[in-house]
């Protein structure tokens, strides 16, 4: 019996350097969306500030997106890369004046934000962080939902498949 075949030197380079550039994108996807809830923190908070008094979802949104904002920071960091740092302000896409245009921005952060957890899902390179990021999609499509958005078939791929 002849053994197998080792791998030469040039192709162990190759299959090393694809991999890493496959853990390179799986840890920018998840920098990405470790930005988006940084984000969703700041626009939770002008959210619940122009909601009618007894603001809870909006508290309990920031509370969800703080808490997984901080879960997905030591997933990064884990990795060996620094989490991305919070911006000190983010421009709103549109003004934020009563609770029609402050609910329309709970909606639009929720979507974007599972947008970019989608991504996350198909570049992450460990169990860990695609389950992370599917538990991600699933609960911006949810929060998007109880905020008065849309059901889309394919959450976080709306628009993009």
């Amino acid at each position: 019996m002849t053994p197998a075949p080792t791998p030469s030197a040039p192709a162990t380079a190759t299959a090393s350097a694809t991999a890493s550039a496959s853990a390179d994108a799986g840890v920018d996807a998840a920098q990405a969306a470790l930005a988006g809830e940084h984000a969703c923190v700041y626009g939770y908070g002008v959210v619940g500030a122009h909601l009618p008094d007894g603001a809870e979802p909006a508290h309990t949104a920031l509370a969800a997106h703080r808490s997984r904002r901080d879960e997905l920071a030591a997933l990064i960091a884990g990795t060996g890369a620094d989490p991305v740092a919070a911006e000190p302000g983010y421009a709103l896409p549109s003004p934020v004046t009563d609770e029609a245009s402050a609910r329309a921005l709970a909606v639009l952060l929720e979507e974007r934000l599972g947008a970019l957890y989608a991504d996350v899902v198909g570049a992450a390179t460990t169990p860990e962080l695609r389950e992370f990021a599917v538990r991600g999609v699933v609960m911006s499509a949810v929060q998007a939902l109880s905020w008065g958005g849309s059901p889309v078939a394919f959450p976080g791929l709306d628009g993009r498949v």
